[in-house]
């Protein structure tokens, strides 16, 4: 799954430049105009990266930065600081707040997309990694084929992302919504029952190679990946 940016920007040509490029690049790109906006957004739905102007109206980018290291959910979220400021002191300032990098505005965008490469690199491996594996599961995002013991596993299309997206996070609980959000999209209607029908699809294709019970339900939470399929052996 393409891993999510969020830019948080005012100027509109620049915010256009940087969604042009990082969807190029296959990022899932959201923008954002004002701080307080970005701010609330953040509380609903968090992404793998933010890239977080200075000056920014409703809620300043430091203030922001500060109140993302201040909650546990955000907390270790990868964090790119943009800003026409060029002062040691200011560039310190930043980094003092929590930043993870920081870019001084004229900036070369292949330098940004770089910066943005190796941030999510170091804070999400899983998001970049070609192959996934989980036991002996094993997902090849390249040739979009999933196997147990090297014996295919056939999935439909919402399936592959829904494993593949259990594969990313293995161990945690993920509600309903959070499902849809990150396998539909937060621009698409979907019922949250929707979910269950697919888990279930996803069951009965991981049922041949006995691995269903690693999709695991969590009363009154959701669904999480368990280590189930370690424990159990192919049959012939």
């Amino acid at each position: 799954m393409s891993a999510r940016i969020m830019v948080v920007e005012d100027e509109e040509a620049l915010t256009t430049l940087l969604r042009y490029n990082l969807d190029a690049e296959g990022y899932d790109v959201e923008t954002v105009g004002r701080g307080d906006d970005a701010d609330t957004r953040l509380k609903e739905r968090v992404p793998d990266l933010i890239v977080l102007d200075w000056m920014l109206p409703g809620l300043s980018g430091i203030e922001l930065c500060r109140r993302l290291r201040a909650r546990p959910e955000t907390r270790q979220l990868p964090i790119i600081m943009l800003t026409a400021r060029g002062e040691e002191s200011e560039r310190v300032r930043g980094l003092a707040t929590g930043a993870d990098d920081y870019i001084v505005k004229p900036f070369s965008v292949p330098e940004l997309l770089a910066r943005v490469k190796g941030l999510l690199r170091r804070a999400s491996p899983e998001r970049l990694a070609t192959v996934l594996t989980y036991g002996d599961i094993e997902l090849d995002r390249e040739k979009r084929r999933v196997a147990r013991s090297g014996r295919q596993i056939d999935l439909g299309p919402t399936e592959y992302r829904l494993l593949e997206f259990f594969l990313e996070h293995p161990g945690r609980v993920f509600s309903r919504e959070q499902l849809l959000d990150a396998v539909w999209g937060s621009d698409v209607y979907v019922e949250a029952r929707t979910v269950d029908v697919h888990v279930k699809r996803l069951r009965e294709a991981l049922e041949p190679v006995q691995c269903a019970r690693m999709i695991e339900t969590v009363r009154g939470a959701g669904y999480r990946l368990t280590q189930q399929v370690q424990a159990q052996a192919l049959s012939n």
